[in-house]
């Protein structure tokens, strides 16, 4: 068997649905020609029911996986706030959203497979054990055992283990790494990577070798399954086919993991 043959596969994610009402920010359906899971907004940080419904739809008709982007309830931060809910109240709206969304993917003939939290959450749930618990405990009373998708190593992802959930690690080409494997916070300079050419080199290697290089030069190894490729930033569709297209030729087979 050739080394290529023997990579192992990565799913390609992206966060869609992101608009709300006239406003719209992600071109779903482009993206979904591409990726093999779609976070889809519940609208607590975007989204709105019919955007829900079409963006089910549209995933459901191309065997594109459909996942609950679970968010802090702040649509005008667009969830990239921090903000601190008392555990139960969390739990609740964390389960609220994915039972929402678990209404449009059953409406066109799918099913929510995987979770995965948004922004400040998302964040937040890297080191914070009861606002990660409560994640996890919503996510308990919504979908039983539905995969968590998150940051390798983080809180969130040893509450879902610690609950028996099924947990998948999730790499972002885009983002810049501290040496502990976790992102740069979007306030300080060199968070995001812009430059598509070193997107696209990242994407490559963090799917083939399961490695990256932080932000000080730092070589860090990176379990994921999954790869996010980031809906709202300009050129998202055409950036996500090139990766998709340098995967396949560097041999790494494209496929979701639920």
């Amino acid at each position: 068997m050739s080394d290529q043959a023997a990579l192992p596969p990565i799913d390609l994610n992206a966060d869609l649905g992101e608009g709300f009402g006239r406003w719209h920010l992600t071109d779903d359906e482009a993206l979904l020609s591409v990726v093999t899971s779609a976070n889809v907004a519940c609208g607590f940080h975007a989204g709105d029911p019919s955007t829900m419904r079409r963006v089910c739809a549209l995933a459901a008709e191309r065997g594109v996986v459909i996942g609950a982007q679970v968010s802090y309830r702040d649509l005008a931060g667009f969830g990239r706030r921090a903000m601190d809910l008392p555990p139960d109240e969390l739990a609740d709206e964390v389960a609220y959203q994915i039972g929402a969304l678990e209404v449009f993917a059953h409406a066109a003939g799918a099913r929510v497979g995987y979770v995965k939290p948004h922004g400040a959450l998302y964040n937040r749930c890297v080191d914070d054990v009861e606002q990660a618990a409560a994640v996890v405990a919503g996510v308990r009373v919504a979908g039983g055992r539905l995969p968590v998708l998150g940051l390798p190593g983080s809180q969130l992802h040893r509450a879902a283990e610690e609950a028996g959930l099924p947990v998948v690690g999730e790499a972002f080409a885009d983002r810049a790494y501290t040496d502990r494997g976790t992102l740069v916070p979007r306030r300080e300079a060199g968070a995001v990577v812009h430059d598509p050419d070193a997107v696209v080199k990242r994407a490559v290697g963090l799917a083939r070798d399961r490695a990256v290089t932080s932000r000080d030069g730092t070589r860090i190894t990176v379990a994921a399954r999954s790869l996010c490729l980031h809906g709202d930033t300009p050129g998202a569709a055409d950036l996500a086919r090139r990766v998709r297209a340098e995967l396949g030729a560097a041999g790494v087979p494209v496929r979701s993991f639920a």
